[in-house]
């Protein structure tokens, strides 16, 4: 198995030689729909798009008084957690979120530091359509999708989500069966990206699937959700590695990038990333389904071999 561990590394590294770029490349304006398909789709490669968005009403009326304004006394969901890591890894738990039912007003006061929170991180990031299905007031200030990526895939995106939070709001290590475009409204995003070839040494386990729940003392607790199947996660934190526990890890090549307002993200399916922003972030992203095809199986072939010689 030693051997098929080698030759698992030696074809990551061949992917970063011969094709992968050692930084996220900036493109100036919104590309022709068959140019990026040709030059960043297929490759499975991301970019960051400079005035991809810039007509957007959003960039110049989001502001927290025209969010109160539009939309301050309608009720959102409102993920809340006792450190800002949501969706991610607790010891031996993947530990969820506490789902809030809040006034958008409400937390724009909290992350604007008017009212005093009573603890805990809060983050409005279901990723459920949220812009569609929860602030359908804000759609006039966007696109419903991004016209030449909609060519480019021959589909339309399958959600549109709605982003802000806390400086110290953060997305675990994970990757999604989605074309994402990220765009950044206000302050930034910064991302720390591994492309799929760098999946022999990012490491896996099963967890118990729990929630976090703010008890009345202001406490977190977390609570098991016994019927749920395990769920695999990534422990790892990229930002402080545990290099002892996970040695391969020595052997990726994490991208970092950061995307400020009036930017877009290219990020391909099946790229791990972890997020983290600025205070008060507000960025709208497009999820695309991928495209199931040789890519995917290749990939899938991949994770069969890494879990191979992990169990060995």
């Amino acid at each position: 198995m030693e051997a098929v561990r080698n030759r698992l590394a030696e074809c990551s590294q061949e992917a970063h030689e011969l094709y992968l770029n050692q930084s996220v490349p900036y493109l100036d304006g919104p590309p022709e729909s068959l140019q990026f398909h040709r030059d960043w789709i297929a490759p499975n490669k991301p970019c960051i798009i400079r005035n991809a968005f810039s007509h957007w009403p959003a960039l110049a009326k989001w502001s927290p008084d025209y969010l109160r304004q539009k939309v301050g006394s309608k009720v959102i969901s409102v993920a809340v957690t006792p450190n800002g890591y949501a969706d991610a890894v607790n010891g031996d738990r993947f530990v969820m979120p506490e789902e809030r039912q809040m006034s958008f007003s409400s937390v724009l006061d909290i992350i604007e530091g008017k009212v005093d929170k009573g603890g805990g991180v809060f983050y409005v990031q279901r990723q459920c359509s949220n812009l569609l299905q929860e602030l359908p007031e804000l759609t006039a200030d966007v696109e419903p999708h991004i016209a030449w990526m909609s060519t480019a895939l021959g589909k339309l995106p399958d959600a549109v989500n709605f982003w802000l939070g806390e400086a110290n709001a953060i997305t675990s290590m994970h990757k999604d069966h989605y074309e994402n475009l990220y765009c950044v409204v206000s302050g930034e995003k910064h991302f720390t990206l591994m492309p799929p070839t760098d999946r022999p040494f990012i490491p896996y386990g099963l967890y118990q699937p729990a929630v976090y729940h703010q008890r009345d003392d202001g406490e977190f607790e977390v609570i098991d959700q016994s019927d749920s199947e395990m769920v695999p996660w990534i422990p790892l934190d990229p930002l402080n590695p545990d290099l002892e526990r996970y040695p391969q890890y020595r052997r990726a090549r994490p991208l970092h990038c950061s995307v400020k307002s009036g930017e877009m993200l290219y990020l391909p399916s099946l790229w791990f990333h972890h997020v983290q922003q600025s205070h008060g972030c507000i960025a709208v992203n497009f999820w695309y389904d991928m495209d199931y095809d040789i890519k995917y199986n290749y990939f899938q072939l991949l994770e069969a071999l890494c879990e191979v010689t992990r169990s060995t």
